[in-house]
This record gives C-alpha cells, sequence and structure tokens, in this order.
C-alpha cells in the first residue's frame, strides 16, 4: 500500500510516533539547537496555518448552517424544541468539562519549574486579561462588536465574529428565499472552498505533529530524559479527565434526559443506536455516520422519517457535545499548564464560546482541533500548546464523536416523544 493511501489518521499517528522517538533521541544526543532550528518552524507554520483558517471557517459555517434552517418556518414547533435541546446539552456538556477539568486539575501534575518554563517560552503570545468593573454582564457585552472588520482582524475576538455569523444568518432566514438565493450559493460555495483546505492544512498535519511534537519534547526536557517522562503523564491525566467527562455524559446525563422527557429506559436506545456508534468510533465523524444515524433511529428507535430528517442532520451540524467538552477541558488543562488562573468570567466565556464554536464545527475528523483555536484564543491561551494534546486526539476524537451522534439520537428521541412521532 502506498504511503499516501494510508488514512490521514494514520499517517497523523505515525508523525506523532516519529516526532516522540525524534524528540527522545534528540535530548540524549544533544540536537537541541538543531531542532529548534530546523524542525520547530514547521511546526510553527502547521499552527499559523490552523489560526488562518479559524476566522473563515467559522463565518462561512455558521451563516452556512443557519441560512439553511429554513425549514423551521414550516416545522416551527419541531425547530425551536430541537434547537433549545441542542443548545442546552452542550452547555450542559460544556459545564461538566469545566467541573471535571477544576476538580482533577490534570496540569497541575506537571511541575511547577516545567509550567514556569512554558510561561516564559510562550509570555509574548499569552493575553492578558484586564481587570474590569464594569460588573458580571461584561462578557455578555463584549460579545456585541462595534466593528466587525475590527473584530474579523484579531483571532482573539472570536465570539464577536460568531456573533455578527448568527446575525447574518438569522436575516437571511427572515428574508424571502427569491431574494437571498444568490447570497446561500455564494456562502454555500465559501463553504466548499473553506472546507477544502481545511482538507489541504490537514494533510500537512503528519508533518506538523511531528515537528511540534519533537520541538516540544526538547524544549521542555533539555537534558533530562525525566522531565519528557513527566510530560507524557500529565498528558496521561488530560486524556482521563476528558475520559471520565464523555463517560459521564453518555451514561448518566443522556439516560437521565431520556428517562425525564421520554419515560423509557437507556437499555433499549443503546442498543437501538449500537451500529451508529460503532460506526461514529471508527470513522470520527458525524457526517459519515449519519446515514446509519437516520437508519438506527427509524428502524429500531421507531422515529419517523419526518422527524429524523430534520434533527439528526441538524444535530450534526450544530450538536457536537463532546467536542464541546474536549475543548473545555483541553482550554483549562493547557491554561493550567501555562500557570494560567482563569477566572469565572473567563470559563463563562468558554462556556459560551465552545458552544457558539460547535455549531460551526465541520462534522469530519479533526474539526475539533480548529475549532479550539477559537477557544483559546477567547481567554487568552496561547494555541502553540495544541502540540501538546495532539498526542491523544485521535482516540479522544474517535470517542467524542460517539458522544456527538449519541446526543443527536438522545434528542430525535425526545423530540418524537414530546411532539407524538413515535410509530405505535
Amino acid at each position: 500500500m502506498k504511503l499516501t493511501r494510508l488514512p490521514l489518521h494514520w499517517l497523523i499517528l505515525a508523525g506523532l510516533a516519529f516526532g516522540i522517538v525524534f524528540g527522545l533521541i534528540a535530548v540524549l544526543a544533544g540536537w537541541n539547537e538543531f531542532t529548534n532550528q530546523w524542525i520547530s518552524p514547521f511546526g510553527t507554520i502547521f499552527i499559523r496555518l490552523l489560526k488562518l483558517i479559524a476566522i473563515p471557517l467559522i463565518i462561512v459555517s455558521l451563516i452556512n448552517g443557519v441560512s439553511g434552517l429554513n425549514d423551521i418556518s414550516r416545522l416551527t414547533r419541531i425547530g425551536l424544541r430541537t434547537i433549545v435541546l441542542y443548545l442546552f446539552t452542550t452547555v450542559m456538556a460544556v459545564s461538566f468539562g469545566l467541573v471535571a477539568v477544576n476538580l482533577l486539575q490534570p496540569g497541575h501534575y506537571l511541575s511547577d519549574e516545567k509550567s514556569a518554563e512554558f510561561r516564559a517560552k510562550f509570555a509574548a503570545e499569552m493575553i492578558e486579561k484586564p481587570e474590569t468593573q464594569n460588573g458580571p454582564l461584561q462578557f455578555l457585552v463584549d460579545i456585541v462588536p462595534e466593528n466587525i472588520i475590527q473584530s474579523m482582524s484579531a483571532n482573539t475576538n472570536m465570539l464577536q465574529v460568531i456573533f455578527f455569523s448568527l446575525l447574518f444568518g438569522v436575516a437571511m432566514v427572515m428574508l424571502p428565499n427569491s431574494r437571498v438565493t444568490p447570497v446561500k450559493q455564494l456562502i454555500e460555495a465559501l463553504n466548499d472552498i473553506v472546507m477544502k483546505i481545511v482538507d489541504i492544512i490537514m494533510m500537512a498535519a503528519p508533518f506538523g505533529v511531528f515537528a511540534l511534537i519533537a520541538s516540544i519534547t526538547t524544549q521542555l526536557a533539555g537534558d533530562n530524559i525525566r522531565d519528557t517522562l513527566q510530560i507524557f503523564g500529565t498528558l496521561g491525566m488530560y486524556a482521563l479527565t476528558v475520559i471520565i467527562g464523555l463517560v459521564f455524559i453518555i451514561l448518566v446525563f443522556y439516560p437521565l434526559l431520556l428517562k425525564i422527557f421520554t419515560q423509557k429506559g437507556p437499555f433499549g436506545f443503546f442498543k437501538g443506536i449500537a451500529p451508529a456508534q460503532l460506526l461514529a468510533f471508527s470513522t470520527s465523524s458525524s457526517a459519515a455516520t449519519l446515514p446509519v444515524t437516520m437508519e438506527c433511529c427509524e428502524q429500531n428507535l421507531g422515529i419517523r422519517k419526518e422527524i429524523s430528517s430534520f434533527v439528526l442532520p441538524l444535530g450534526a451540524t450544530v450538536n457536537m457535545d463532546g467536542t464541546s467538552l474536549y475543548q473545555a477541558v483541553a482550554a483549562v488543562f493547557l491554561a493550567q499548564i501555562y500557570g494560567m488562573d482563569l477566572t469565572i468570567s473567563q470559563q463563562l466565556t468558554i462556556i459560551l464560546t465552545a458552544t457558539l464554536a460547535s455549531i460551526g464545527s465541520a462534522a469530519v475528523p479533526g474539526a475539533g482541533i480548529i475549532m479550539l483555536v477559537i477557544v483559546l484564543n477567547s481567554v487568552g491561551v496561547p494555541t502553540e500548546g495544541i502540540a501538546l494534546i495532539f498526542a491523544v486526539d485521535r482516540p479522544l476524537d474517535m470517542l467524542r464523536t460517539v458522544v456527538n451522534i449519541t446526543g443527536d439520537c438522545t434528542v430525535a428521541s425526545i423530540v418524537s416523544c414530546q411532539t407524538k412521532e413515535i410509530k405505535p
């Protein structure tokens, strides 16, 4: 089999493995300067590519997603219930993630000395949030931009860009379809172009991951191999924190919602959607799993096609509970690594940003990493730290995709039951 025909995730894992091996060899052989001069720049270029596409991605994805909700005019009651439930589950998922990461504090497993090195190395990229006396609702005020062009000029104003994109999409829905058709076609074309750019950038991911992991290993470990092992131990605690949050959502939160709103037990529900969950785990793509998800819901759970064809495709676009939880944990974890103490206001910003960013997150493997750039920038955490969590991103991506589609099926079941659309 040719190397170019290998699935991307295997290439990324290969880049990760080579990066670890090269980093360890560099530490032992004293190649730190060579690595910093000739390897590290490629990692920086990859991070810049992620930053480059972040704002175009969020704008076109959100506008395209919201403007395509014109079915709400025909299914107002179902559409409103669906959107409210999706937003509710996403907010709760982010909140669970924040609770888990604040209780377990995986970033604090790194020594104070290494945390200080992180802070010193990326001091220029850190954005100090000035204390404000404008009251507890200042973060709501900050969502509304004064100048959208100025907001789009910096990755630190993502919430304002998201607000404008949502407003733009809602305005398109409210206008007659004949008036906005050309704009919809343009947005759809731009969305396809941006998605293709994302594909191109992700093609460079194996090389970017190799460079980032090799660079971080040598920069942090210096000439001490024990420091390298400490880094990966800290990373294991981060992965465990994410997994605990995901397991809680899928085994406690969703069954509780089903019990409250449908009076149905979780056993039949999980048995019915098991094929979709397995496919989601193997593909890491809600979009690729969508046909099987719809089939499971219609045939195994008894949800009518009129409901599943609206709720589930919408969920694949706007409902990313697992991804949102992971973004919240990753943001606070990296802040802890950098020795940054996020305030309550900043953590509320994470909830808002992760919730809204999930609406524009593409239902494809690896999209969560790009959306994480948005969340990190919103609270001033340097995005270079993404290199660390790349090491375990693929298995976590598989798990959070299972949570994503399980959330879609949960909401579809609730909407169907509440609107009396379950087949007898």
